[in-house]
């Protein structure tokens, strides 16, 4: 089987833990079922982890699946797996969750069991994430609103604005931070008037993302009280970036749990003067202008001579040629 999953950027400013946006930079997997062993083959990003065996990410989710998927939950007799990776990794762009949904989606296909719905598809790919915004994105695609209740998580999907142009800053290899070093940057509580605050920007990003009527407003919208600023010292190159993005009016957020930080514009981008603002934080920031990702996703057709014969250049997403 062969599935093509999107990259994804998290939280977009005041939706902490909750909205998530697919964007059109594709890891690409292809899973086979064989006689015995695990083969592990990785292009691209990641492609030091071919040796982790069982203890390869997108290898930890196909297990999961086959176990709920199968019949009985049986493991298969051997594993083949071969990855084109494209998204980078670490840099809060959603590598793991496009594993995590890479790996959960082959099982099901290539398991004898009754399969699974999106729901259960979310559940488990929270699970083995820790939170749903990402994964909801990348398996949906567009934008992306999760939750969690008593049940488990859900989503809801939204279709962004066609004009919508993302433009990441992707990070170089020094700026660098862990998501569970930015997690503990966090407060236990912060004051009530900036939680008042974010919810009402976290409701207007929704209409500025979806509606023409409120798109002007998308400056406004991404700005945040919850998260960006507690986590400053612990990646302060990414927040001197989001700054000097903001104080020219530039809709600027940190992607996911960072570095990387992610601009919107609804026109072409003016690289001259994003590259010139960037520049201010004396780091290589790497821009790119990517699409959102309309489809979340999906499987491929199988048994066409293999990911070196599928993927034509046209395929490969905007993100080719990121660090």
């Amino acid at each position: 089987m062969h599935v093509r999953v999107p990259a994804s950027s998290a939280n977009l400013g005041p939706g902490f833990d909750a909205l998530g946006l697919a964007l059109s930079c594709y890891d690409d997997l292809e899973l086979r079922v064989t006689g015995s062993g695990l083969h592990i083959e990785i292009e691209g990003e990641g492609r030091d982890l071919a040796g982790a065996g069982e203890g390869h990410l997108v290898i930890q989710a196909v297990r999961a699946g086959f176990a709920a998927f199968a019949d009985g939950g049986a493991q298969p007799s051997g594993l083949a797996l071969r990855c084109v990776n494209r998204i980078p990794h670490g840099r809060g762009l959603g590598s793991s969750a496009a594993a995590i949904v890479g790996g959960l989606l082959a099982a099901r296909a290539l398991s004898a069991g009754p399969g699974a719905d999106q729901g259960m598809l979310l559940r488990l790919a929270t699970k083995l994430e820790g939170h749903p915004d990402n994964v909801a994105a990348c398996l949906a695609g567009g934008l992306t609103i999760a939750w969690t209740t008593s049940h488990g998580p859900r989503l809801t999907r939204l279709e962004p604005l066609p004009q919508l142009r993302p433009v990441l800053f992707i990070a170089p290899a020094d700026v660098a931070v862990r998501t569970e070093v930015a997690r503990k940057a966090l407060p236990q509580a912060v004051p009530h008037h900036e939680a008042a605050a974010n919810a009402g920007r976290a409701a207007l990003l929704v209409a500025a993302l979806t509606q023409n009527q409120a798109a002007a407003e998308l400056f406004d919208a991404t700005a945040d009280w919850l998260h960006q600023a507690y986590r400053a010292q612990a990646m302060p190159d990414t927040y001197a970036l989001v700054t000097a993005l903001r104080a020219e009016r530039v809709p600027a957020v940190v992607s996911g749990a960072g570095p990387s930080v992610l601009a919107f514009t609804q026109a072409a981008a003016d690289f001259d003067r994003l590259d010139s603002i960037a520049a201010q934080t004396g780091k290589a920031w790497h821009i790119s202008s990517l699409d959102v990702a309309r489809q979340g996703a999906r499987l491929l057709r199988p048994g066409i001579g293999g990911l070196s014969k599928i993927l034509l250049p046209r395929d490969t997403g905007d993100c080719e040629g990121m660090p």
